[in-house]
């Protein structure tokens, strides 16, 4: 019995250790070789912890510069190539004419003109809007009138509205009489204004007299409706 126990002790318990031993090693060995199935790849967690590594992600094909960075300006709207002013009326005197372009020879009665000169430009542009009309009854008239009294102060802070050919409406207010320009010099000033003014023009006799001048400086826009914006106008010849 003892024989047996020996040979239990010194033989057959380290072999059977050994072999549990090489048995162990090689589950540990395999459980490193075998392939395992990729599981998809989670969006880390960046609120658990602000350590927290974020795998780099290609540059966006555009970006843009970040608040406060300097970067250049919005670009604005460009200006409607087709747009022309089609109405204009001075509520306090009374006067609303539908405007058409001007033209070699007589300005047309009934109607306001616009300078069609590419110095000049049209309401929204950014340039100097240059109108005028005859000193008649139902024109500009009213104009002359107010000019004789005080130098035309009383028109000084009136509102002038303008519409144009898309539908906009543009307000201006009065700044500046001018009175008795001479014919041959009204318009300079107009062509070389840097921003946007509006100059309406009506005479103080005929043909080539001194001009009265109204310099007023733009408030605001707003759209407006198709038919206010568009009046059906009727000029006459009155040469």
């Amino acid at each position: 019995m003892g024989h047996l126990a020996d040979r239990i002790r010194t033989r057959i318990a380290p072999a059977l250790l050994t072999a549990l031993g090489v048995t162990f090693l090689a589950a540990g060995i395999l459980s490193f070789t075998t392939p395992v199935a990729a599981d998809p790849i989670a969006t880390p967690d960046v609120s658990a912890s602000p350590s927290a590594t974020v795998p780099s992600t290609p540059s966006p094909l555009i970006t843009l510069p970040p608040l406060g960075s300097g970067g250049p300006p919005p670009v604005a709207a460009s200006f409607p190539p087709d747009r022309v002013a089609t109405r204009v009326r001075i509520a306090a005197l009374k006067i609303d004419l539908p405007i058409v372009s001007g033209s070699a020879g007589y300005p047309a009665c009934n109607v306001a003109m616009y300078l069609p000169d590419d110095r000049l430009g049209q309401p929204g542009q950014g340039r100097a809007v240059y109108i005028y009309a005859h000193a008649r009854t139902g024109m500009f008239l009213p104009i002359l009138t107010a000019s004789k009294v005080s130098n035309g102060k009383k028109m000084l802070g009136m509102v002038v509205e303008v519409w144009t050919s898309d539908d906009q409406r543009f307000l201006y207010v009065v700044t500046k009489v001018k009175r008795h320009v001479p014919y041959d010099k009204a318009v300079g000033p107009a062509v070389v204004a840097t921003d946007e003014q509006l100059w309406l023009q009506t005479s103080e006799g005929r043909g080539t007299q001194p001009k009265l001048q109204l310099l007023a400086d733009p408030l605001s826009q707003e759209p407006a409706p198709h038919d206010e914006a568009n009046p059906v106008p009727k000029p006459v010849n009155c040469a």
